[in-house]
């Protein structure tokens, strides 16, 4: 009897990739032994999120990272690090931002539910643009960088850009508009691994946060995210999850590499992200399951997938008003197989 049955709940076959709502990307046996093994032993959490930092900084190109829970903790997290950056006091208000400067501008076409994430943190979401329900059925309003300018006040403490097909303005130019006017770039990458480049590119364009998901293209816990980028805004992201009884702020000792204690006034209460902990087993599973992808995990899934998904198109071939294709949505993307139905022949669609 499987684990699932014994609770009562059907296992399904899975059709449509690593969404959430189907539990994410299945992991790797070597993922999930490292797992178990980091159960068996105590950390501090610190000091494990600092040597997560080194690994993910070294993929990313980033100045440092942390593993969240989920990229929507992770787009949380980056919104509360542009509010607070390093300013304890603001830690400590969260999510009231009254009478503090906490407008995040993003592209109207842009802006969906997962913008839930920006606004707990306590910021204001303005949208940029004309929304898209007035423009003609299946059009979208793209907007210029000008528009995106003209939004900038004293209260804009970010720009949020999520990475999908047709995003507009090009992020370049997000990005250079963001550093004229020393506003922080906070790139939603959450299903943009692969192609495997992207870990790095948003950091080499010049993005100041990018958040991903650890639970689809990377194959590692479904729970897990990836917020790399600026290393006092990932200071203050880590500051404002972290569990923080430390005692007082003289006798706490944290990592240097990850929490710059020389410039803060105290010791933050727990903030914002306290809800979004993360386990020690799943930071374990993430960094491995990020190093695999990074040397040569994604080409022996690819490879694999492209196996099986021949040994089930040769099963359907034949069929009349069935045409078959193994295929890529991208260069980088891992192989799918599109199937047609001619819905003439077989006298039903699919």
């Amino acid at each position: 009897m499987s684990i699932y049955a014994r609770f009562g709940v059907r296992t399904v076959i899975n059709a449509t990739g690593t969404v959430t709502r189907l539990g994410g990307a299945l992991m790797e046996k070597e993922i999930l032994d490292a797992m178990w093994e980091a159960g068996q032993y105590s950390v501090c959490l610190e000091e494990l999120q600092a040597a997560a930092s080194q690994v993910i900084s070294r993929l990313t190109h980033a100045e440092a990272g942390i593993v969240t829970a989920g990229a929507s903790a992770a787009l949380t997290l980056a919104a509360a690090a542009c509010i607070c950056c390093l300013d304890v006091a603001k830690m400590d208000r969260l999510p009231d931002t009254s009478k503090m400067p906490n407008e995040v501008i993003k592209p109207w076409h842009q802006i969906s539910g997962f913008d839930h994430a920006i606004r707990a943190a306590g910021a204001e979401l303005i949208g940029v643009g004309i929304p898209n329900s007035t423009t003609p059925p299946q059009e979208v309003h793209f907007i210029q960088v000008r528009e995106l300018e003209a939004a900038i006040s004293e209260q804009t403490v970010a720009i949020a850009y999520a990475v999908r097909a047709g995003s507009h303005p090009p992020l370049e130019e997000v990005i250079a508009l963001g550093k004229r006017y020393g506003i922080p770039v906070i790139v939603d990458a959450a299903a943009q691994i692969p192609p495997v480049e992207n870990l790095h590119r948003f950091i080499d364009l010049g993005a100041d946060l990018v958040c991903f998901s650890g639970g689809k293209g990377i194959r590692g816990p479904q729970n897990t995210g990836i917020l790399c980028g600026k290393k006092d805004l990932i200071a203050s992201a880590a500051l404002q999850m972290l569990d923080m009884a430390v005692g007082s702020f003289d006798d706490w000792e944290p990592p240097t590499s990850l929490i710059p204690k020389d410039r803060l006034k105290g010791v933050p209460e727990h903030g914002i992200g306290r809800s979004m902990k993360v386990s020690k087993e799943a930071i374990i599973g993430l960094l491995v399951a990020l190093e695999r992808l990074a040397t040569d995990g994604f080409d022996r899934k690819a490879a694999y997938l492209r196996t099986l998904l021949q040994e089930i198109g040769e099963r359907i071939q034949g069929v009349p008003g069935v045409a078959l294709q193994i295929a890529e949505d991208y260069p980088g993307a891992y192989p799918m197989l599109a199937i047609t139905i001619d819905e003439k022949v077989l006298g039903k669609s699919a």
